[in-house]
């Protein structure tokens, strides 16, 4: 076992040339079958239990375009896309995911992932037909974590609004960026979707080598999905881009202005991971949603890899800002292929809630700085 990347004298953050994850003590084999060459997140389908209140929140609040509905279902996308939803809501007696979908980059790919996938183990359905309106064929799998993955290339192309600008809000969102996922074991979480195609960007790691959290990436950007440390499968969030932080600034004032500030749970504020800035909402069944903008690139074959200690303050907020404990503790259920509750295995090594609140004083925004401030973990 290699040594621990985090220590006394290490760097704030330490950045490296290769993926310092240890790696997995129960490693999910590796498929001699090729991976599906996957190009991005494409869209997230959500069940929501109250489908007019949740058509209120992403629509008329979140200002999101309806591509099509009826009177289960309503397709939604942001303004800078071209196919055909990038957020399905269906309504359900349960809130919960039931698809985090990737676009593959060709009809081929999608042999691919059956083969993959079979030789793991896994269920596997395929429908020639897609699982929902505007995707054609497409793959749906229960992967090795107990997540409903879904593949696809065929889908509707609709009208990308880039130029309507008669139609933009302050708070226009232009794209989908990532997902956040919860799983029990990160390492093992990692190796697996490194075998997916996936690379690492930044992780979050301690003195002793526990990993915390990785951000895994296929589109040149910090990620496409992340792996959380927790009890899980489950979502933590599905997030969306603006283009610049003042349109963040403008959903904040929105939602104060319709009374609605009790959908902030935490932000607006700067990540260390991954530079970007932020902000997140719940909606009216919990489901986490982030508003991001601002990360960096990272499409080339050496993009080095950032790891964050898990006692920097400024990892989880770049100003030092305290996270909410139910950012730590929530997340949204997922469903396996016949809509039924995958069950929730609980992580057994340290929570990141456990050895640090976040960014609140518990921890240092110094290292080895003995002076004490007026933060929260400092006067209690």
């Amino acid at each position: 076992m290699t040594d621990p990347i985090i220590s006394r004298d290490s760097p704030e953050p330490v950045v490296t040339a290769d993926d310092p994850i240890p790696a997995p003590l129960n490693r999910i084999p590796t498929p001699v079958a090729p991976a599906p060459d996957i190009l991005r997140c494409a869209y997230m389908e959500l069940v929501v239990t109250d489908l007019a209140a949740s058509r209120a929140f992403y629509v008329d609040v979140l200002d999101l375009i309806v591509t099509e509905e009826d009177e289960n279902t309503v397709y939604l996308r942001s303004f800078e896309e071209f196919i055909h939803h990038n957020l399905v809501l269906r309504k359900g007696p349960v809130a919960a995911v039931a698809a985090f979908a990737y676009r593959v980059r060709s009809p081929h790919d999608l042999d691919l992932a059956v083969a993959f996938y079979e030789e793991l183990g896994c269920r596997v359905e395929r429908r020639a037909e897609g699982f929902t309106t505007g995707i054609g064929d497409s793959v749906r799998v229960e992967d090795p974590l107990g997540f409903p993955y879904e593949f696809f290339y065929d889908v509707a192309h609709v009208e990308r609004l880039s130029w309507r600008y008669d139609l933009y809000t302050p708070g226009a969102l232009v794209r989908l960026d990532h997902f956040n996922q919860v799983t029990p074991d990160v390492p093992r979480a990692v190796a697996y979707m490194e075998d997916l195609g996936f690379r690492v960007t930044e992780d979050i790691q301690d003195e002793h080598g526990t990993t915390y959290a990785a951000w895994m990436r296929r589109k040149p950007t910090v990620h496409d999905t992340a792996m959380t440390g927790g009890d899980g499968p489950r979502m933590h969030h599905v997030a969306f881009a603006t283009h610049e932080k003042h349109n963040i600034i403008a959903i904040c004032d929105k939602l104060g202005a319709l009374r609605r500030s009790d959908a902030i749970e935490r932000g607006p504020g700067r990540h260390g991971v991954s530079n970007a800035f932020y902000l997140y909402l719940r909606d009216p069944d919990g489901h986490r949603i982030e508003i991001y903008t601002q990360d960096y690139y990272t499409g080339d074959p050496d993009n080095p890899v950032v790891t964050w200690d898990v006692h920097d303050n400024q990892r989880r907020d770049w100003w030092g800002n305290p996270v909410v404990p139910s950012w730590y503790t929530d997340a949204s259920p997922v469903l396996d292929l016949d809509g039924e509750l995958q069950p929730v295995v609980a992580r057994t090594e340290d929570s990141e809630m456990e050895v640090t609140i976040g960014a609140d004083g518990f921890s240092y925004t110094r290292k080895d700085d003995e002076a004490h401030g007026f933060k929260l973990g400092n006067t209690l």
